[in-house]
């Protein structure tokens, strides 16, 4: 194409222009309908609302005017998702490691590192799909649907393998919220250990808040504490997997590593918000914002996923996001223990 036929950035503008007001509209859909009470009791955040939503009409009625929103709603898929994940460095400070301790941290990292080798272990040994289990293993070890999302450049996983991940996330992370508070005494936790443990092992965010705040609000912050942990190792993980994923390939050194440039800045940002230079309410609207690049995000994947794809998974990734729930509550529970002994 010579350069005089190269779409000048106002038209290309103009074409993505419609997809992305489909999707920013899904989005905000999403963020609305998480506010509803009984919603928000359930634990169900706008994330896997917005996929929800898009994979509804994904299947209804974008079909037929795909065409006219496509490019839009491909850029959200990617770009936005991007942004998205280097602002969701605004929700951590590296001053969130204090609360818990050295164990806290400990115990992060190895609830991260063996959730997600024994998914991959796992899936192999179900002959799964590789970037499936993967996408499964960084949902069930990290933070939920914000993983899978993250993951999904780096794997270049096509969109109804994180639709299917973002599934798993949402059905046993919410078995996970309501099940948790029964566990405490059984178990013997007192709140602070239950917080760690929560904050440790439950998928998302809010499922976690859920859990915390049905025994105390106590118990409530520590396990967002923990859980923002678990948050900041996204970066290291994305990290490691593209350097995995590097040498999988059998390029070793015939090609240069691809580092996430938005697993570095997310980083960077979290750096930042450690500093606390920015007034809370600003962190706040930024933290919105947000939630809307995530949520249309969201969306536009559902949009691209088919149900007909997600059908012909079949059983195998809920059978090893199940594996990984019972993993993440009785391996969950001896890893926080042995640490707690460990290091007092």
């Amino acid at each position: 194409m010579t350069a005089s036929s190269s779409p000048r950035p106002a038209s290309v503008w103009g074409l993505r222009a419609p997809g992305l007001l489909f999707a920013a509209a899904i989005g905000l859909a999403s963020m609305l309908l998480a506010r509803i009470p009984a919603v928000e009791s359930l634990g169900m955040s706008a994330l896997p609302l917005a996929i929800i939503i898009g994979i509804l009409l994904g299947n209804t009625l974008f079909p037929r005017i795909a065409g006219n929103l496509g490019a839009g709603v491909d850029y959200a898929r990617t770009m936005l998702l991007r942004a998205g994940i280097v602002l969701f460095g605004f929700r951590l400070t590296f001053q969130d490691i204090l609360g818990v301790g050295v164990s806290g941290i400990v115990i992060a990292v190895l609830i991260v590192a063996s959730v997600f080798v024994l998914a991959v272990w796992l899936g192999r040994l179900l002959g799964m799909d590789r970037d499936l289990s993967m996408l499964i293993g960084s949902g069930a070890s990290i933070c939920g649907a914000a993983a899978v999302m993250a993951a999904e450049p780096v794997l270049k996983a096509q969109a109804h393998k994180v639709s299917v991940a973002v599934a798993t996330v949402v059905v046993f992370g919410t078995i996970g919220m309501f099940l948790y508070p029964f566990l405490r005494l059984p178990f013997g936790l007192d709140v602070h250990a239950y917080g760690i443990y929560a904050g440790s092992t439950i998928h998302e965010v809010a499922q976690v808040v859920v859990a915390g705040r049905a025994v105390s609000q106590e118990a409530a912050n520590t396990a967002v504490i923990e859980k923002m942990l678990r948050v900041i190792l996204l970066a290291p993980f994305l990290l490691a997997l593209s350097a995995w994923m590097r040498s999988k390939s059998g390029e070793g050194g015939k090609s240069k590593l691809v580092i996430p440039w938005f697993a570095v800045l997310f980083l960077c940002v979290g750096a930042f918000n450690s500093l606390h230079l920015l007034p809370k309410a600003a962190v706040d609207a930024i933290l919105l914002f947000d939630t809307f690049l995530l949520a249309t995000a969201m969306g536009a994947l559902g949009l691209r996923t088919q149900a007909s794809a997600i059908k012909q998974a079949g059983m195998k990734p809920m059978l090893l996001a199940g594996l990984l729930f019972v993993y993440l509550i009785f391996g969950g529970l001896a890893i926080n223990l042995g640490v707690s002994a460990l290091m007092g």
